[in-house]
């Protein structure tokens, strides 16, 4: 019962394209959104399925998967092209750059094999792969650069791990029952955000880079899930989902998103109920100036 319950997580809990499931005619909309203010700029919106946005390091533009490749927009919402299109493909959702601008990391679905983690220089060169283990889902890179945290089943049990950047061994970092995804470093270093259904609903976590000093953030009736810590250190926002989903992270809900007071664990609204989930903010996307953040909202 356990393996069945590992594989059921495998093809459905993470933070992969699931193009497949989306509903022919789906438009995806790709918004800013200033978490002081409340202003909204809707930048991009197309019969097309896009997912997972991330905000350059400059405050420039942003990165999309789209049909497997990464695609770049700038902040009018014009369509820049693919980023190194013959290296970097068939990827999924987890994407990002590190905090110095300068690093490319991506999980890349390979056929046979699940996903595997993969770093090249923003500049150009040559991928290279990080987690020969599989499958990994990357999702965070330490301040200095040195580190990467992702989510990765082993022993048919789905934790979070960190590894050298340059590659090498891989240390575990979570051993709970259930779910661990979503790790996140936050800026100045000292914790690691997270979530997990380790209690049997998903909350949202942090814990110091270590593994140790694990502190729930979030305990209510909905389901939390990737906190992406703010530039300030002082808040997080979480995608949300109105309905539990059972350790699931679908496309297609009934979702909002939510800023965390990570001190107070006080939560405040950032959008009104919309139809989205998978795709929308699996990835950090705040703006250097921790002013907005970028989310993708879908329409039937």
């Amino acid at each position: 019962m356990k393996t069945l319950f590992c594989f059921i997580f495998a093809l459905l809990c993470f933070s992969v394209s699931l193009m497949a499931q989306v509903p022919e005619g789906t438009s995806s909309e790709l918004v800013l959104l200033n978490v002081k203010t409340g202003e909204e700029k809707s930048i991009l919106k197309e019969k097309r399925h896009f997912e997972a946005p991330n905000w350059s390091r400059d405050g420039k533009y942003l990165l999309i998967n789209a049909a497997g490749f990464l695609v770049k927009i700038d902040l009018e919402g014009n369509n820049l092209g693919k980023i190194f299109p013959e290296k970097v493909s068939t990827i999924n959702n987890d994407h990002g750059l590190s905090f110095d601008g300068k690093t490319l990391v991506f999980s890349k679905n390979e056929k046979g094999l699940g996903s595997r983690i993969y770093v090249m220089p923003l500049a150009g060169g040559e991928a290279k792969l990080i987690t020969p283990n599989y499958p990994s889902y990357w999702h965070g890179i330490s301040p200095d650069g040195k580190t990467l945290v992702y989510c990765a089943m082993r022993d048919k049990q789905w934790d979070i791990y960190a590894v050298p950047t340059s590659g090498g061994k891989e240390i575990r970092l979570t051993d709970a029952e259930g779910l661990d995804d979503g790790p996140e470093y936050s800026y100045d270093g000292k914790w690691i955000y997270f979530n997990s259904h380790r209690t049997g609903r998903m909350q949202s976590y942090r814990m110091k880079p270590d593994g140790s000093g694990t502190e729930q953030l979030t305990n209510d009736d909905l389901d939390n899930w990737f906190p992406h810590p703010s530039p300030d250190n002082k808040s997080a926002v979480i995608i949300s989902y109105l309905e539990d989903q059972k350790g699931s992270h679908p496309f297609g809900k009934d979702v909002k998103l939510r800023l965390l007071d990570v001190e107070t664990k006080e939560m405040k609204d950032l959008t009104p109920v919309f139809y989205g989930g998978q795709g929308t903010i699996n990835v950090h996307s705040w703006s250097p100036d921790g002013d907005w953040i970028a989310y993708v909202r879908y329409h039937k």
